[in-house]
Formats: structure tokens, C-alpha cells, sequence
């Protein structure tokens, strides 16, 4: 076993050996260009996007030809909001999503309201849960749209997909789904769950970075979008730009990795994942799991532990790559915002680490991090005065703190 261990699959993954054999031919042999009409370089580089759009759809449950191109799921989210927004305009201006969606949704929604449009921002529970009452009650007659992730990045909640396309489909309102991490690790079928456009990308899934797919629904409803990107009217005028042939291809050949064992790495990710959060519970006390017990992300582990900065305990641990719920800025150490919209306050908020287990991760691997991990803790906690007061009893929200 080789450190340093990376456990942050939530971020990005490694490309599978198998993906880059697939992509190889493509960077030097096969290169054409994707709309070269005249000669077998470009026929040869279309079959091969073509090849990879039948895949990249077969994923979700879509057509080859509800599959749009782009650079990645932020262009995706971008494209889906700012080009229903833009095309709807006459029909209506209010869109919703929710306070703990992908900083891509997010800063789109704040753009669009800045021009104009109304936005509803639902609430979720302390596990990151959306009230579907809410959802209901929020759609009015200038709805146009409602944004919702599939499973979040952060905490790993799944938002129940199907009860919200039944509630948009019923309502007339198309449902855009971010669906970057939750593709490949969870059930996603665009038909069965009423999904008008999906986001995606193929860097959470053993893919190359710098290729994404929006779906854009074709029937029942067929679904418009005005572009963001303007040039040579490709992927059917919605995103113009040379295709990033050899991107396509290692996606489609990551989408059909997915299909075809994604089933089995799920129940590996989640006895993984099972095994960790396990093993650090049964030594530490005052470890608090965020985000939804079950509905989750199955490789997802985000834990609280109380009485331990987060950055402390990253510097503690750093041979393993993980990520931490609190972002440092220059000025101050601001809780995630995700937690903090679940209710976390600043104790847990500030002491959260997510862990990213993912394809190549192994039981070696989850022994050696739960090691690191309680030590670690245990050591840090050792330091701290507030354990102590709290392991005597001592109620700390009653104490009364001197300021000097």
C-alpha cells in the first residue's frame, strides 16, 4: 500500500487504465475533426462521437440524440439555467432550486436574479432533505423551471428524483437535474423520473476533465434552450465549438464502464464506505454524520468530529486526500455552507471531513485511514479542554465564557 491515499473520489477520479487505452488512438492517429464532411479523418472522428453520445445517454436512459455536448457540468448547469430562462422568458420568470445545490446552480441562480428573474431558494432539513410540500406550494403560474441535484456533493443526500418529476410533470414545469455526482452511483432514468435536462460530466466517473453532457429532452415535452455559446451551429445550435473528440470518447467508454458494472461497485462502495465510517465510530466519541443515514451517495462519509478543527485535523492526517467542509478565506474560517443550511452550528460545521471513497479504493486502504484518522483525533482531542469539560459532564452551551 503506497501513501499517499486518496479518498477525495467526490472531487474528481482517476482515469481507468481502460478509458485512456480507448482515448489513445484518438490524440494521434484518429484526429480528425468532427465536422470535417469531406474526407475519412472526420467521418472517422463523428462515428467515434457518435459511438460515445450513445453511451454518455445510455446512463440516464436517454437518446443518443438528447445529448449536448460541453467542457464539463458547470458549463452545463450554466446552460440549462441561463438558456430555459432566456427561451421561456414570454411564459414566465420564476425558477427554483435549493440552498444546498452546486455553487454552478447557485451563482447562476443569484446571476438571473440579478437581471430580472424570480428565484425560490427551498430550505432542506438537518439531513439535507427538501420538503416536497415546498416544492408544491412554490409552483406558481410564471414557474418555468425547477433545479434539483441528484445526490449532493458535499453530504451525499439523494433528493427523492421521482416524487419531484411526478410534481413538475404534473404542474407543467420542466425539472433540470444536476446530476454530477450522483450518475453511475445511484438509479437515474431521465423517463421513469420526469427529467427534462440532466448535467453531468466525466471526471466523477473515471473519465476525462474538461467534458461534460447536458440532455435536453426531445418528446413529451420537447424541450428549447437559447445558447450560451455562439460560433458554428454544433450539437444542434445549442453549444457551438469543435467537439473535444478524444474527451467524448474516453466518456462514452467511462459511461459504458458505468453501465456495465456500475450495479457491483455500488454494493462495493457502500460496504467501503459501511467499513469506514464503522470503524471510526466504534473508537471516537462525539462523531456526528452529516447528511441523510441511507439516501445516500453510497461512497460518500461526511463526519463531524466535535472538539477538532477541521484544518487541524486535515494537517493531522495529511498522507490522505480528503476534503473539508469548512473553506479557508483570507479573512475567516467559514463553515460550509451546506452544513450551516442544514442547522450544523459553527462546533460541527467547522469540524467536518469529507471522505470520497471511490473505484480504486481498497479494505487495506479503509484500515489504514480509520488508523490515521482516530489517532489523529484522539491526539488533537488530548489538547483540548472542551473534551475534557465535556467527557466530567460539564454542559458547555450553559457555561458562562470571560471575554478579556
Amino acid at each position: 500500500m503506497k501513501t499517499p491515499i486518496y479518498m477525495d473520489y467526490h472531487a474528481t477520479t482517476p482515469v481507468d487504465p481502460r478509458v485512456v487505452e480507448e482515448m489513445l488512438p484518438y490524440f494521434t492517429e484518429m484526429f480528425g475533426n468532427a465536422a470535417s464532411r469531406n474526407h475519412a479523418f472526420g467521418w472517422g472522428a463523428e462515428e467515434a462521437v457518435e459511438q460515445g453520445r450513445e453511451h454518455v445517454a445510455g446512463l440516464i436512459g436517454a437518446e443518443a440524440k438528447e445529448i449536448i455536448f460541453t467542457s464539463g457540468a458547470t458549463e452545463s448547469d450554466n446552460l440549462a439555467l441561463t438558456g430555459i430562462a432566456e427561451f421561456y422568458k414570454d411564459k414566465g420568470n420564476h425558477i427554483i432550486t435549493c440552498v444546498t445545490e452546486h455553487k454552478a446552480i447557485l451563482d447562476t441562480a443569484h446571476m438571473l436574479e440579478s437581471k430580472g428573474h424570480r428565484l425560490t431558494y427551498l430550505p432542506v432539513d438537518n439531513q439535507g432533505c427538501i420538503d416536497l410540500n415546498q416544492l408544491e406550494d412554490a409552483i406558481g403560474d410564471d414557474t418555468i423551471l425547477v433545479s434539483l441535484m441528484a445526490a449532493n456533493n458535499e453530504i451525499g443526500t439523494i433528493h427523492p428524483l421521482k416524487e419531484i418529476g411526478r410534481i413538475t410533470r404534473e404542474k407543467g414545469v420542466l425539472f433540470h437535474c444536476d446530476a454530477t455526482q450522483g450518475v453511475g452511483h445511484m438509479d437515474l432514468d431521465v423517463n421513469e423520473m420526469n427529467i427534462d435536462l440532466a448535467s453531468y460530466t466525466a471526471h466523477k466517473i473515471y473519465g476525462p476533465k474538461g467534458v461534460g453532457a447536458l440532455y435536453v429532452r426531445r418528446r413529451k415535452p420537447r424541450v428549447r434552450l437559447s445558447p450560451i455559446i455562439f460560433g458554428g451551429g454544433h450539437e444542434r445550435g445549442m453549444r457551438s465549438g469543435t467537439l473535444n473528440v478524444t474527451g467524448i470518447v474516453g466518456f462514452g467508454k467511462a459511461a459504458q464502464l458505468m453501465i456495465e458494472e456500475g450495479t457491483s461497485e455500488r454494493e462495493q462502495l457502500q460496504s467501503l464506505a459501511g467499513r469506514l465510517r464503522e470503524g471510526i465510530t466504534r473508537e471516537l466519541d462525539h462523531v456526528h454524520l452529516n447528511g441523510h443515514p441511507t439516501q445516500r451517495h453510497p461512497g460518500n462519509v461526511n463526519l463531524s468530529f466535535l472538539f477538532v478543527e477541521g484544518e487541524s485535523l486535515l494537517m493531522g492526517i495529511n498522507d490522505i486526500a480528503v476534503s473539508s467542509g469548512s473553506a479557508c478565506t483570507s479573512a475567516s474560517l467559514e463553515p460550509s455552507y451546506v452544513l450551516r443550511a442544514m442547522g450544523l452550528g459553527d462546533d460541527l460545521a467547522h469540524s467536518s471531513i469529507r471522505f470520497g471513497v471511490g473505484r480504486f479504493n481498497t479494505e487495506e486502504e479503509v484500515d489504514f485511514v480509520i488508523r490515521r484518522v482516530v489517532e489523529t483525533v484522539a491526539r488533537l482531542r488530548e489538547m483540548s479542554p472542551l473534551y475534557e469539560m465535556a467527557n466530567e459532564g460539564i454542559d458547555l452551551d450553559k457555561v458562562q465564557w470571560n471575554v478579556h
